[in-house]
């Protein structure tokens, strides 16, 4: 929200001497936060005046239209001669007044002004845009001066386009939609200076009538609780806007459109009520307020056709039939409270209008902002709230500006529709402002600040029953009346006294081992992301999860950041493959991603969570039946792989990543958790999204806690993932308990080395074959590796060659080669009964 302080001043009395930084200062205090403070009396420098265009010459022979203009500024160039300027701008014409900054002045941004000599013409000076002058982004063409302005050619041009101002552009919180209208920012203000507030809203305005302005249907009064409406007819379709109206609406950003629109943007900022402007001879029977029906088409005022959803308001005109919906339910023409339609939109020869001015459901156009992507100034007022008292006030002071500008004669009827629940009274304590905070609040001092806030106090015995004023949606219980009580006391009165922290006991097991898991993964050379755990619908297709598989019972937001992400993730590898994706595209191609998170598995048929206040804490029975509602959260962890894990470079060929690397990494999570190897089993497996003859389940003492393998093509090419990219995803959770590391035993005395290959049917996992040597070896075997897997039709078909290396060695002796042979027969022996396997060449 960008206004101007001249416009404040308007409503409440500010300190004729007020500082910049004491104006910032209050509105901290206040809790609005300050984006930016800009006196815009600095930002040009130089010669800024009036100009008045006398002559245009139109060059040619150029790739884009180029206008030698000759501009009278009066005497401020020192000659009294018209000043020559070449501008790319074909918005004006002889006889209208602009804006010329001259040679030596600097504009915005450092950019300074000289003479030159450009298209074959000398060029003393710059015509200016909205944008040139930093009161704007409307680069369209050059800002034209409203006829009615009283200036000359060289006059000083600051004060008539505002830059003898203070700008101020606020943060507003979603919980203080008022903020977002110069009345209610100028209340705060009223409050942090204890100095006058005229409230526009007070302004007597009509009521409405038996015979509606125009005929309206409302049919969702949920979705709209109030719909006003006022005609005016006749009105000069070739009326501009006031220039005071121009540079305000300037300043706060927005765009210059027509009389009949800028009014209601202007009507917007100064009372914080959203309007919408209908070109009254293009509608052709009676508005009908209703939901859109599925499948029903709106072309929105910026051109775009949008598909509508059931919950979309829409207001239609009965007149039209629509190719969806049934007979009277009429074509949509405005998508309510966000962007109105083409088909009514007001036009250049428009001389009937007609404004309407209503109250919608917030939540509503939340979410319809969010799902056409359309947030439109209006829509972000309405799901902050806006005041359901306003609608008649914005619709007397919008008809009383077009008729003055604009001529026309209002119509006497009024339609006023209104459904719109009075605020509920809240109880408070009067002591609890100060039990909560530890500042003492007597009860007159918290009868009296929310009195200034705007509420009605009635004061019993230990009770205070306070009404909230229409214009603040967000007072809905006791913690929001003391959170006024402190702001508007003032934050610096809290003492700022930290809580002595409890003694702690370090770190859990959980968390350390989550620590663990993250540091090895990182000097393992992978790299941490944090995503958002938001998915769409259609990534269990991408993923190819079966139908009945368990991750596709995603949990649905009930409001969503992104219609088009609504799921909460049951898999880290959708978003983690996204983040992959991003940097592949851009330009990075050897990629080693890992993530850290919870995933969250839906329970069906749950119910809903008891309802749990904050005036005291919730006891554990309501803890337990909130904890039974929601989705079991496990955390996994995840790593992908893409490209090479070793560098191609003048040392030779690099090493191209691929299942092992990911059933490598799933080994050394594992091993960093605490787990010895021995507690590991590794062995094929089939899961999407992983490639059916690359996938591998990892065991934990028999139970399976995540996979690892290479993904499948499908996958990869729904994804756009490069060929043979590779990842491996486990539960944490699943994990047991880290054992008590138990110390080696160190001998001192020389090992024996043995290798065997052994021969096993295909089908066979090494881990099961390194397992039964392990077994039949007993305590003088010290390791077992695999370091050859060899195939051949020689071995047969359906058959492989394992190939490992034993090392034995005594913890009190050297050993003899007959008890190394002895172990090493012993080991072989067990593989053969176990697993079936031959020792190779035997």
């Amino acid at each position: 929200m960008r206004v101007a302080i001249s416009w404040l001043r308007e409503h409440v009395d500010l300190p004729v001497d007020l500082s910049t930084e004491d104006l910032e200062r209050a509105l901290v205090n206040l809790g609005l936060e300050v984006e930016s403070m800009v006196d815009l009396r600095t930002t040009v420098t130089g010669s800024l005046v009036v100009g008045e265009v006398r002559e245009i010459e139109e060059l040619t022979g150029f790739k884009k239209p180029i206008r030698f203009c000759r501009v009278d500024v009066g005497t401020a160039n020192g000659t009294g001669e018209l000043q020559e300027i070449v501008c790319g701008a074909t918005n004006f014409a002889p006889g209208d007044r602009v804006v010329v900054i001259l040679p030596g002045g600097v504009l915005p941004g450092g950019f300074a002004i000289g003479a030159r000599k450009t298209y074959g013409h000398n060029s003393n000076g710059m015509i200016c845009s909205v944008k040139e002058l930093g009161l704007g982004d409307d680069h369209a063409g050059i800002l034209v001066l409203s006829p009615d302005t009283a200036v000359k050619p060289g006059d000083d041009a600051r004060p008539v386009v505002g830059l003898d101002d203070v700008v101020v552009e606020l943060e507003i919180t979603p919980d203080r939609g008022y903020g977002l209208s110069v009345r209610g920012i100028a209340r705060e203000l009223s409050h942090a200076f204890g100095v006058p507030f005229r409230d526009p809203a007070l302004a007597p305005a009509p009521g409405g009538t038996e015979r509606p302005a125009y005929p309206v249907e409302v049919r969702d009064p949920v979705g709209c609780d109030r719909f006003a409406a006022r005609l005016v007819r006749g009105v000069d379709p070739t009326a501009q806007s006031p220039q005071w109206m121009r540079q305000r609406l300037t300043v706060a950003g927005i765009r210059n459109i027509s009389l009949p629109v800028d009014i209601t943007n202007y009507v917007m900022l100064e009372l914080g009520q959203p309007m919408h402007a209908f070109d009254a001879d293009r509608l052709t029977g009676a508005l009908v307020v209703r939901r859109a029906q599925p499948g029903e088409k709106l072309t929105t005022l910026d051109g775009v056709t949008r598909v509508l959803d059931p919950e979309d308001m829409v207001i239609c005109d009965a007149g039209q039939p629509s190719p969806v919906a049934g007979d009277g339910d009429g074509l949509p023409i405005s998508l309510a409270a966000v962007m109105g339609g083409q088909t009514s939109e007001v036009l250049a020869d428009t001389t009937d209008v007609l404004f309407e001015a209503a109250h919608w459901q917030p939540a509503m156009v939340g979410r319809t902002a969010r799902r056409h992507k359309l947030f439109s100034e209006a829509a972000k007022r309405w799901e902050r709230g806006v005041d359901p008292a306003l609608p008649l006030v914005a619709l007397d002071r919008a008809v009383t500006l077009l008729t003055t500008y604009a001529g026309g004669a209002a119509s006497a009827e009024i339609l006023d529709f209104s459904q719109v629940s009075p605020p509920s009274p809240i109880a408070l304590d009067p002591e609890l402002p100060t039990r909560r905070i530890g500042v003492e609040y007597p009860t007159a001092r918290v009868v009296a600040l929310l009195e200034e806030v705007g509420c009605t106090v009635v004061t019993e015995p230990d009770l205070l029953r306070v009404v909230p004023p229409t214009w603040r949606p967000d007072l809905t219980g006791p913690a929001d009346l003391v959170e006024e009580v402190v702001r508007l006391d003032g934050y610096e009165r809290v003492p700022s006294v930290l809580p002595l922290a409890p003694a702690g006991r370090g770190l859990t097991q959980a968390q350390r081992r989550v620590r663990a898991v993250a540091r090895m993964l990182a000097e393992n050379g992978y790299v941490e992301t944090v995503s958002f755990p938001f998915v769409s619908p259609e990534l269990f297709d991408a993923l190819g999860l079966p139908a009945d598989d368990t991750r596709r019972r995603a949990v649905r937001l009930a409001n969503p950041l992104s219609d088009e992400e609504p799921l909460l993730r049951t898999t880290l590898l959708g978003p983690l493959l996204g983040a992959l994706k991003r940097n592949l595209g851009r330009g990075a191609r050897d990629l080693a991603l890992y993530e850290l998170g919870t995933v969250f598995e839906s329970r069906p048929g749950a119910g809903s969570p008891p309802p749990m206040g904050v005036e005291h804490r919730p006891s554990d029975a309501e803890f337990a039946a909130a904890d039974a509602v929601l989705p079991h959260q496990p955390r996994h962890v995840a790593v992908v792989l893409a490209g090479e894990v070793e560098r191609t470079g003048w040392w030779g060929p690099g090493k191209p990543a691929g299942w092992a690397d990911a059933v490598e990494a799933a080994r050394n999570v594992l091993a960093a958790a605490g787990l010895p190897d021995d507690r590991v089993t590794v062995r094929a497996a089939q899961r999407a999204p992983w490639h059916p003859g690359r996938c591998a389940e990892v065991l934990v003492d028999d139970t399976v806690v995540g996979y690892a393998g290479e993904l499948h093509p499908a996958t990869v090419e729904a994804l756009e993932l490069p060929r043979r990219t590779s990842a491996m995803e486990l539960d944490l959770d699943l994990l047991p308990p880290t054992p008590v590391p138990s110390a080696p035993r160190i001998s001192g005395f020389p090992p024996a080395l043995i290798d065997v290959a052994l021969v096993v049917p295909e089908e066979v996992a090494a881990a099961e074959v390194q397992r039964a040597l392990a077994d039949g070896a007993g305590e003088l075997l010290e390791s077992v590796r695999l370091f050859d897997v060899y195939a051949s039709a020689q071995l047969g078909v359906g058959r492989k060659s394992l190939a490992y290396k034993l090392t034995f060695r005594a913890p009190d002796r050297t050993l003899t080669v007959e008890e190394a042979v002895a172990a090493r027969d012993a080991a072989v022996a067990e593989a053969s009964s176990r697993l079936g396997a031959t020792l190779r060449g035997a």
